[in-house]
């Protein structure tokens, strides 16, 4: 009992919370390309993807917006914020309304179509609650919950799915129809708990509602933009090989780079509230080793897990994609992959603090900086090297941009250098692997007085 409440803590809640949606999500599809018509499982694929855009968007426009005002102010303040989001959220989903019943009335094709776009708006809506109840746990930092809700929603739709793979009632309507119920399953938990703060909406203003639209205009630019940052090699790859296979070889250790996410993003949601709270009582150099000190750990961390991979990658590769990927450049180009992975955490820490410190603008301004650098350097690498390592080589600089610009625009306003980082997070790691170490020597001991009592 006693070694859970040693490992039970917010950084570990975070990350099962964080590994929850994409593994849950993964073996969820895996599940349905079994089991679904090739058609079927292509549009809802489709559906996926637009959906998810669509909900990026959101995220983007209000999560950021809502933990910056929210973490560490005052109980009104905090349900002036929500409340205000609430307005927010549902006006953006009368808006999705709208465009779908407009889409629905105009549209007449295939019956694939029209079944995403009839169902497309209530979704929305029906993942409003839920999604505000996340955002709202994480300015409070309840991990636990967050598990909770994040498991009560992948594991009732992987259910749905397993129910109706049994009774072989897995077609794409049928399965639309499961993801709805389990988001409205989920919102209706989320609202009788009272996770999601729903009374809150009473105490919108139009001044908060402004002031998160402001912020949040240009977080959802930032968003955008990541994801176009994310997505920009494969339609150039796609544009610039004749094979379509390439695009696939290049995939796949993209996909495995995702595995870093995890542990990033887990680490950013318990920052973000930290230094959202630092910031509203003017506490910058708290504020600042913050960042220091998760964006030290988690490149220290890195260090011999980009080893690790660099050196068994043709083994990860065929483990993940089979023979049919060994025989290609996958392998070296998740070798160039990991070698920039350490500067991954800075970058991102970089991100999140400018927004923290309401400029939002700047942060905007340095994702299309990075977005642009990787363009041109995408082509620029093909036309150098005619393979996919151009393609991989140049993602080194889009990130060292990343970090020289959030680097320049943070020494504005606040006092810190790179090699404090790197220092912080040496420091911090040894004084963890001390405390493992006094934990394990301890309970040698204990053990060994046990057995010395036991003994005749």
């Amino acid at each position: 009992m006693q070694f859970l409440k040693n490992i039970v803590n917010k950084h570990t809640l975070s990350l099962a919370s964080n590994a929850v949606m994409p593994l849950a999500g993964m073996v969820t599809v895996a599940l349905l390309a079994h089991n679904l018509p090739k058609a079927d499982f292509g549009n809802w694929i489709l559906f996926l993807i637009s959906y998810t855009i669509v909900n990026f968007s959101r995220s983007g426009f209000l999560q950021t917006s809502l933990i910056k005002f929210c973490a560490g102010a005052d109980k009104e303040r905090a349900l002036n914020v929500v409340g205000s989001t609430w307005v927010l959220g549902i006006a953006m989903a009368a808006v999705i309304g709208f465009v779908t019943i407009v889409a629905y009335i105009l549209y007449h094709g295939a019956p694939s179509t029209e079944i995403m776009i009839r169902w497309f708006a209530l979704i929305f809506l029906s993942t409003l609650p839920s999604s505000v109840a996340l955002w709202v746990l994480q300015a409070e930092q309840r991990f636990d919950r967050i598990f909770i809700l994040q498991l009560i929603g992948q594991g009732s739709f992987f259910t749905s799915v397993i129910v109706l793979t049994v009774f072989h009632l897995a077609n794409f309507q049928n399965v639309i129809y499961a993801y709805c119920i389990s988001a409205v399953f989920t919102s209706l938990f989320s609202i009788i708990t009272g996770w999601a703060k729903l009374f809150s909406i009473v105490n919108y203003s139009k001044v908060c509602i402004k002031q998160l639209a402001n912020f949040g205009k240009y977080s959802v630019a930032t968003s955008i933009s990541s994801y176009l940052l994310r997505g920009s090699d494969t339609f150039i790859i796609k544009f610039m090989f004749v094979n379509p296979a390439i695009v696939g070889i290049y995939y796949l250790p993209q996909r495995l780079m995702e595995v870093i996410e995890i542990p990033l993003r887990s680490f950013i949601a318990t920052a973000l509230p930290a230094m959202s709270a630092a910031k509203h009582r003017n506490d910058q150099v708290y504020m600042t080793y913050i960042m220091k000190k998760y964006a030290g750990i988690l490149t220290i961390l890195l260090i011999p897990v980009s080893i690790v991979a660099f050196i068994g990658a043709d083994l990860i590769i065929e483990l993940v994609g089979g023979s049919q990927f060994t025989q290609t450049d996958a392998a070296n180009v998740f070798r160039i992959f990991m070698s920039f992975a350490i500067l991954l955490p800075v970058d991102r820490f970089f991100g999140i603090t400018l927004d923290i410190l309401n400029k939002p603008h700047i942060n905007l301004t340095k994702v299309t900086l990075m977005l642009v650098v990787n363009i041109v350097g995408d082509f620029i690498g093909i036309y150098l090297t005619h393979n996919l390592y151009g393609v991989a080589l140049s993602s080194i600089f889009t990130f060292l941009t990343g970090i020289i610009y959030g680097y320049w625009a943070l020494k504005k306003n606040l006092q810190f250098s790179l090699r404090d980082i790197l220092k912080l997070g040496v420091s911090e790691m040894r004084l963890v692997t001390a405390d493992l170490a006094a934990r394990f020597d301890g309970k040698i001991k204990k053990a060994s007085a046990l057995d010395s009592t036991k003994a005749p």
